[in-house]
């Protein structure tokens, strides 16, 4: 009898205190095994999911999903990353002066616009890391001077490194506030004797206060100018200025499942809206009839055509052009279009392109987005003027941090039957009298569009 007692006593549900004290205990202890794997969690402000799991990380990114699309359809498991670390292929170094009057490279802090000194980085390319650092140990010697803002004055600004993870190839850009590198030659030299796998190395003049890492003058120093990367079986020329995924590995995820929503059979006519340097139009011409790509950056266009010729594709065609006003141009020229890919930036799209995309009318919608924020948005008005939802697919392009990438699968509402109804005008048995239509008529009075705007508002 004494034992069932004990027994019943064991089985009975700990006070909500000590649930709450053994949970802190929990996470204070998870919270010091992340600080030891990067002491920079709390100073930096790059990483903000660095005090979960990985597993928690998705969990949360998946509730975030669901909160903002899930009342347009159910949404897919999120696909995340078998090894998430060291994923970016573009590492961007400011560098600065500590109080000590020591040469520092980092990262901003959001809070404060400090640079926090980083020799690496648990989300970044280790070889860019590498590199960086030892561009600040070289300076001392070459009398480089880093900029400091609060000052104006000083030499370099920014280190830009990008690498192609299938090819291997590694494109340096300094940034720097002036075009006069007297030291040049021999500082490149240098930097090539650390680092001989560096193939190309570029120097970007960024003049004045601005917030814009790049300027718009820009000097090879070494090499061809720019780097080739292998994505989706195609080959890609990326350069300084042009747009490039920051994790191959989940951008390839990403752009197959667009192309698989977007259901090409190879009869249909793509548009590629914000196509970049072309990524999703290229992958996807294999499998279309033709494929339109749209762009207002002129220098992604320019590489764009140099990656169509690369890659022998000869059913795509690139434009310097608006997206939106091109629809609009297409629409009203009563061209056809079967899909549109769609991957705007972080502000999503503006009521100019989607109304254009309304008016064009195309049979799907692949839409891909870096905000569920913006992306709701953007949904609710395209749902609400004739397209549907069909799926939703979350990727973790962006493993430790709060941004998360969706795939959305739109396609255009169409009758699930047609009723053929024969109405007869005039007066008699059977017939509509047409003072009946004409009083209707006079007193209709239609109901509110629903404006972008309104949706903003």
């Amino acid at each position: 009898m004494e034992q069932s007692k004990k027994m019943k006593r064991s089985h009975q549900p700990e006070h909500p205190y000590l649930q709450r004290k053994e949970k802190r205990a929990v996470e204070e202890t998870a919270e010091k095994n992340r600080e030891g794997q990067c002491p920079l969690y709390k100073k930096c402000s790059g990483c903000q999911l660095r005090n979960m799991t990985y597993d928690q990380q998705l969990r949360w990114k998946q509730k975030k999903v669901e909160q903002r699309l899930g009342r347009f359809h159910t949404v897919a498991p999120i696909l995340g990353m078998e090894n998430p670390d060291h994923y970016r292929n573009k590492v961007q170094a400011a560098f600065g002066m500590n109080r000590s009057g020591q040469i520092i490279s980092g990262v901003y802090q959001s809070a404060t616009g400090r640079i926090v000194p980083v020799d690496t980085c648990l989300i970044e390319d280790q070889k860019a890391d590498q590199i960086v650092v030892s561009i600040r140990k070289l300076m001392k010697s070459f009398r480089i001077t880093p900029y400091q803002a609060d000052k104006g004055v000083g030499f370099l600004r920014h280190v830009l490194v990008k690498r192609g993870f299938a090819s291997g190839e590694i494109m340096v850009v300094l940034v720097t506030t002036s075009p006069i590198f007297p030291a040049k030659h021999n500082f490149v030299k240098a930097l090539r004797k650390e680092h001989p796998e560096i193939t190309t190395i570029l120097m970007n003049v960024s003049k004045g206060d601005v917030n814009l890492v790049l300027g718009e003058q820009e000097k090879v120093l070494f090499g061809p100018g720019s780097i080739e990367e292998t994505l989706c079986g195609c080959r890609f020329r990326i350069s300084a200025k042009s747009f490039y995924q920051v994790n191959p590995i989940q951008t390839e995820a990403l752009y197959q499942k667009a192309i698989e929503l977007a259901g090409l059979t190879g009869k249909e006519t793509v548009l590629d809206a914000y196509c970049g340097i072309g990524t999703i139009g290229l992958i996807a011409s294999p499998h279309a009839k033709q494929v339109i790509g749209v762009e207002v950056n002129r220098d992604a266009v320019r590489d764009a055509i140099v990656n169509a010729k690369r890659n022998q594709i000869k059913n795509i065609y690139f434009h310097h052009a608006d997206a939106g006003e091109w629809m609009t141009a297409m629409a009203a020229d009563g061209e056809k279009v079967d899909v549109v890919f769609m991957d705007p930036p972080r502000s999503g799209s503006d009521e100019d392109f989607l109304s254009s995309l309304v008016v064009l009318a195309p049979d799907r919608v692949v839409y891909v987005s870096c905000n569920p924020d913006t992306q709701e948005r953007d949904l609710v008005y395209l749902t609400a003027h004739g397209y549907q939802v069909q799926m939703i697919q979350p990727v973790d392009m962006f493993p430790h941090t709060a941004h998360v990438e969706t795939v959305v699968q739109l396609s255009h509402k169409k009758p699930d039957s047609v009723i053929n109804v024969k109405v007869e005008f005039g007066e008699g048995e059977g017939k509509v009298p047409l003072d009946n239509i004409a009083k209707r008529a006079a007193a209709y009075k239609p109901k509110e569009r629903v404006t972008y705007k309104l949706i903003k508002e």
